[in-house]
């Protein structure tokens, strides 16, 4: 299966390829990339390598930069903020005009994506799914002279870099909201695949929901899809026959979650952009992605032959993650602990993950005192204590 060719402003494919694709890409399962080592700063630790060379851009031709979608850019999810931040890039940078292409599966398809980007003159490329590192560390052997800036990976190459958030952050301080918002103390959470990152941000928004609330705990399901609404509907209405009255997911299109659980009368905490138009009555706030400055500084990094491939990492201090805007439903009180929240982990006064903290088992996977480096956290193979729910294996 193949795309088309690339147009200037766009790679687009017909609609039966493209829904083809989508199939494909929801059907994926990301694996979790093998446990990196981690540096002194508790970054991950990245092959060395010298600085790229810099891009001569012309004052009569803009430099192209690509951007690989797994899903549909309106997904009000994780494409949907990876959009938002090219076409902040777009505007912060003149002299940049991006090209990309959606539903792009996590296999070699991806490869033949990139190629024909670079084929069309793209020197910069986003490949902007965890699935889409290998095939961009393929293509990468393949063209020296262009740079790869993957998002989420583990591994780094010569001109392949990587960069994510520590959005678990903003997930603990949703979790507070969702702790101080219900009435039932039954909080659903609905994911896809049990990857590290998935893990940590269940964990991460227990931990908060428990830390301003005790009795909350919350029941985890798992459709094995990334973005499948037929599931996403299903499990969350199961979820609310249960008793949850706060619904919260890690999916890429968190769309229908948000609007079977509006009209079930829930409440609801979103993922990876502002959800709120979709849920308005029960929307709560979510944990969101911006990404535009830090997609503006990477290019003027690359452009300038100031970028050296690393495994970048920032959080909340760093503004690449944010709390969207709280619902009517929010008193002060929520609003204030969640604020706080933001600004001790900001700080570094906060830390969720300090030890002791203890698996669905009471084993202890944190020692007392222990804060785990980002690498660590980014190896999650666990659920704490209050959440319920079976890991698939």
């Amino acid at each position: 299966m193949s795309l088309p060719r690339v147009s200037v402003r766009k790679l687009r494919a017909p609609a039966l390829v493209v829904a083809a694709l989508f199939v494909l890409a929801a059907c994926a399962p990301r694996t979790a990339a093998p446990p990196a080592a981690s540096s002194s700063s508790g970054q991950p630790a990245a092959q060395s390598f010298q600085p790229r060379k810099a891009i001569e851009v012309s004052p009569t031709q803009k430099l192209k930069v690509g951007f690989l979608f797994v899903g549909p850019r309106d997904d009000y999810g994780y494409n949907f903020a990876a959009d938002q931040g090219r076409l902040a890039l777009e505007k912060n940078l003149p002299y940049v005009q991006t090209v990309f292409a959606e539903n792009v599966p996590e296999n070699a398809e991806a490869e033949r994506v990139m190629e024909q980007m670079i084929r069309d003159g793209a020197k910069i490329i986003f490949p902007t799914s965890y699935g889409h590192l290998d095939p961009a560390m393929n293509v990468a052997k393949r063209y020296p002279d262009v740079t790869f800036l993957h998002q989420g990976g583990l591994k780094n190459a010569e001109n392949v870099g990587t960069y994510f958030g520590e959005i678990w952050q903003e997930v603990y301080a949703s979790g507070i909201v969702a702790g101080k918002s219900t009435k039932s103390n039954k909080l659903g959470y609905v994911v896809a695949h049990p990857i590290p990152q998935v893990l940590l941000n269940v964990n991460a928004f227990q931990l908060g929901a428990q830390s301003v609330n005790p009795d909350a705990k919350t029941t985890v399901v798992f459709t094995s899809d990334w973005c499948n609404p037929a599931k996403l509907t299903e499990a969350t209405n199961s979820l609310i026959d249960g008793g949850a009255d706060v619904i919260t997911m890690h999916q890429d299109c968190p769309g229908p979650a948000l609007q079977a659980a509006e009209r079930r009368g829930a409440m609801t905490v979103g993922y990876h952009a502002d959800g709120s138009p979709l849920a308005p009555r029960g929307w709560l706030t979510g944990a969101r992605w911006t990404w535009g400055d830090l997609y503006t500084d990477l290019v003027k990094r690359v452009v300038d032959g100031k970028y050296t491939s690393e495994l970048y990492r920032a959080g909340v201090k760093d503004k690449i993650v944010g709390l969207s805007p709280f619902g009517p439903n929010v008193d002060a009180d929520a609003q204030k602990l969640a604020k706080d929240a933001e600004t001790g982990i900001s700080e570094g006064k906060v830390f969720p993950f300090q030890g002791p903290i203890k698996d669905q088992t009471g084993k202890v996977r944190i020692d007392a005192g222990k804060r785990p480096t980002t690498t660590e956290l980014e190896t999650t193979d666990y659920l704490v204590e209050g959440v319920t729910g079976t890991i698939p294996r």
